[in-house]
């Protein structure tokens, strides 16, 4: 067992842990008393209007981050949230704002500064003793920095220098396969699409991405149902259908702006489906706080219309059991399946009839977690809608079997043409605001060859056809020493990938570790031989060039592009943007390129000229973005063209999995985020919409499981999980919350809880961490002794 001892040590020696447990963790250090209680309050509200009244506050930017909200998410003139990816409103709305994107603009908007001074005070064994709280509330990164290993601090650089040694690193591998370069969500399309072209200039496709971590299985088994591995549908779908099946989404924290979607949906008679483990505040009443009039009334509105508990990866086994339903209901029923539909446009319908009714109703009860009842209640609704959505998010694609869920959820769509008509489809809910914008751009390390043809017949470049590294395999390759130069631009990577002590000694193998951000945080604690911080602007902030104030655009959940303006000074005079600081890492690694990098950042409009003449659907891309609302990128499968290899959609016909761990006395594990947390960025160790009051170190459990163990509320316990690889990993002395959660399943936060997924623990479909599927064993603290052998379950 890879125990918290030993763990400790490593992790110490990492820069990952103090030397000294205390209270706080990755969160603010507190020494209050915690508490859990049940939240009965609607989501939003007045609650989340106080919340971001008190951070406008704390970061003494009571005006400007007041003003801020007048400009964030509005077209043309104003910049985009650097939050959720949930699409802006098309009607003009005027505070078209969440709590969680002010909150996201004010901690980058903050007054507090990180200089040469800053580090001059501070080691880097001194800055691990801090919580990951104090590491970004230590304000905004001013000028470029390189590691010292003589005094273990980071000096200042010259950006000419800096970049002189980044172009060093990389011209001195012997392959460009030894260098592995990794994207955040919160990379705008200009950027994506030029770090993508110096990549792959450079030769190689070693492109990880955070894409890999969140929705890669959601792309995967779009592409193979569709042929696209995007949603279909757009915020006015949402006010049009009939019934919305929501699925492994907490919409109140990781996308509040859908409550307004939710709520409309309900009150247009549309029945609002939550899926999960939990009951969270978004699937019950909210009160939108940019409708004044509700605000000062109380008056709140619903946002479902029905809940269902699946146990932890339950979700495959519902849809099946709706399909049944719905084949069933087809008996006598000529208008149960859409045979139209499904005769024009899609193939394999038989062998996936005779799969449903080869899979008996016991198995479907018993690999969900519901009763038969609740589940033919849910294929009634499915019935009757005449239009549904199928909408999902991160508790569905961190599964192991996730691609086989998300085409059963196509499966369903298709049986009654749920598909390339108004208010109907699936629609994948994005976590980061232009992570999709991402993949379209190029930041993919398997991008389809046909975009490769273009991006070197307009570009005059050869890029490499070998499928490059992923995220997963970028830290095998890192702990191995075969890559020895990593590159970020955004994020923090050593704490958002799982197995946080091994992915930090990947990290550590390297030659050169690289990190653009904007604030410090853990990744830049845990370096390379050599390591340089490279300050970037904000979205908030101006982009002034040569050509003048830039813009930069950005691609929303559901296929809208859109400009974002910053129009805010910026922090320091030595930030660069994010495509300068690319366009001279550039020219440093390949000084004899004949990619005109200098004019492209003089001018992004440049930069997408060409995009235009790479990316389908960006023709005429700078006229495109001067429409108020920007432009929707055509969806093939939207209007029902199918770019499979049959050109059809295709029915999927795997048999249902056991999702139940091993042995009786273990219990599903899902990661998460706290409600005032965004990623691995904490404000609080609270958690509004569960109850939870100065504490991040929790498990939550059913009250059934936790009195079969001897456990009562707030005992301490020791988690332990099995690794596929039969490895275990160990947190002690973390608190037992009891909570409404079915049987056998369990919840804690990320990221925490990341040192629980071991390095073996991706799925084979997707290659993504199982955030949402850790196998534990729970304990009192106090009764520590050896784990008595298990109790087979599957026999």
């Amino acid at each position: 067992m890879t125990s918290l001892d030993d763990d400790r040590k490593r992790g110490v020696a990492l820069g990952l842990m103090p030397a000294e447990p205390r209270q706080g963790g990755y969160g603010p250090v507190t020494t209050r008393p915690w508490s859990q209680e049940d939240y009965e309050h609607p989501a939003a509200g007045w609650g989340a209007a106080l919340s971001v009244g008190e951070v406008l506050l704390e970061s003494k930017r009571p005006v400007s981050g007041a003003l801020a909200m007048f400009t964030m998410n509005h077209p043309i003139k104003g910049f985009d949230c650097p939050g959720c990816a949930w699409p802006d409103d098309q009607k003009g709305l005027k505070l078209d704002i969440c709590e969680n994107g002010m909150k996201h603009v004010t901690w980058e908007m903050t007054h507090k500064r990180v200089g040469s001074g800053f580090f001059s005070q501070h080691t880097v064994t001194e800055l691990a003793q801090w919580t990951d709280f104090e590491l970004e509330n230590a304000g905004r990164l001013t000028e470029p920095m390189v590691y010292d290993p003589e005094t273990d601090r980071y000096a200042p650089i010259s950006w000419d220098d800096a970049f002189a040694l980044i172009g060093e690193e990389l011209r001195a591998l012997d392959s460009p396969d030894e260098a592995t370069f990794y994207t955040s969500g919160r990379l705008s399309n200009e950027a994506s699409f030029l770090y993508q072209l110096m990549i792959r200039e450079y030769g190689t496709n070693n492109m990880p991405d955070c894409s890999n971590m969140c929705h890669e299985a959601s792309g995967r088994a779009l592409t193979a149902s569709i042929g696209s591995g995007k949603g279909t549908t757009t915020v006015e779908d949402w006010e049009q259908t009939d019934a919305l099946f929501l699925l492994g989404v907490n919409a109140a924290s990781n996308a509040p702006r859908m409550l307004t979607a939710l709520s409309d949906a309900v009150k247009n008679g549309a029945q609002v489906v939550h899926v999960n483990p939990l009951i969270e505040a978004a699937s019950t009443r909210t009160i939108v706080p940019h409708d004044f009039v509700d605000m000062a009334l109380f008056k709140t509105h619903e946002t479902g219309t029905l809940d269902l508990q699946v146990r932890i990866g339950g979700d495959m086994a519902l849809m099946r059991g709706i399909a049944k339903v719905v084949f069933e209901a087809a008996e006598t029923d000529p208008n149960a399946l859409d045979t139209a539909f499904i005769d024009r446009h899609t193939q394999g319908i038989e062998e996936y009839r005779a799969v449903v009714a080869a899979t008996p109703w016991s198995e479907i009860v018993q690999q969900s977690g519901l009763t038969e009842e609740q589940i033919r209640a849910a294929g009634a609704i499915y019935l009757k809608a005449d239009k549904t959505i199928i909408s999902w998010c991160l508790g569905v694609s961190q599964q192991e079997h996730a691609v086989d869920m998300v085409r059963e959820f196509m499966n369903v769509l298709l049986l009654r043409g749920n598909i390339g008509r108004p208010g109907a489809g699936p629609a994948p809910v994005r976590g980061h605001s232009n992570v999709q914008g991402n993949r379209t751009c190029g930041i993919n390390h398997h991008s389809p060859a046909a975009l490769l043809d273009r991006l070197d017949a307009v570009c005059g470049i050869t890029s490499p056809r070998e499928p490059g590294l992923d995220t997963v395999a970028s830290i095998h390759r890192m702990h191995e020493g075969a890559v020895k130069v990593f590159v970020s631009l955004g994020g923090n990577f050593v704490l958002a990938a799982p197995d946080t002590t091994y992915t930090a000694e990947a990290l550590s193998q390297c030659s050169l570790t690289v990190q653009v951000s904007t604030k410090l945080n853990r990744s830049h604690l845990v370096h390379g031989a050599k390591a340089l911080i490279l300050p970037c602007l904000g979205r908030t902030e101006r982009d002034e060039q040569a050509g003048g104030l830039q813009g930069q655009t950005v691609e929303d959940a559901m296929s809208m592009v859109h400009l974002s303006v910053g129009k805010k000074k910026p922090a320091s005079e030595h930030l660069l943007s994010e495509p300068d600081i690319i366009a001279r890492m550039a020219r440093a690694t390949m000084p004899d390129s004949a990619t005109p990098w200098e004019s492209y950042v003089g001018d992004y409009g440049r930069i997408r000229d060409v995009m235009a003449q790479v990316l389908p659907g960006f023709e005429g891309f700078n006229e495109l973005i001067t429409h108020p609302n920007g432009f929707r990128i055509p969806q093939p499968a939207r209007e029902r063209d199918f770019r499979t290899a049959s050109g059809k959609a295709d029915f999927s016909t795997p048999a249902l999995h056991d999702v139940r761990p091993a042995s009786e006395d273990m219990l599903v594990l899902q990661t998460m985020r706290s409600h005032d947390q965004w990623n691995t960025t904490i404000y609080s160790s609270s958690d509004r919409y569960r109850g939870v009051k100065n504490l991040r170190e929790l498990i939550f459990m059913n009250a059934a499981d936790m009195r079969e163990r001897g456990i009562e509320q707030g005992d301490l316990v020791d988690i332990v999980s099995t690794s596929k690889d039969g490895s275990e990993r160990e947190l002690r002395e973390y608190r037992a919350v009891a909570y409404d959660t079915p049987r056998g399943s369990a919840a804690g936060y990320m990221p925490e809880m990341n040192v629980l997924v071991g390095n073996a623990d991706y799925s084979a479909q997707s290659d993504q961490p199982l955030m949402k599927s850790i196998h534990v064993r729970v304990t009192r603290s106090s009764d520590r002794q050896v784990t008595p052998r298990p109790r087979s379950r599957r026999g």
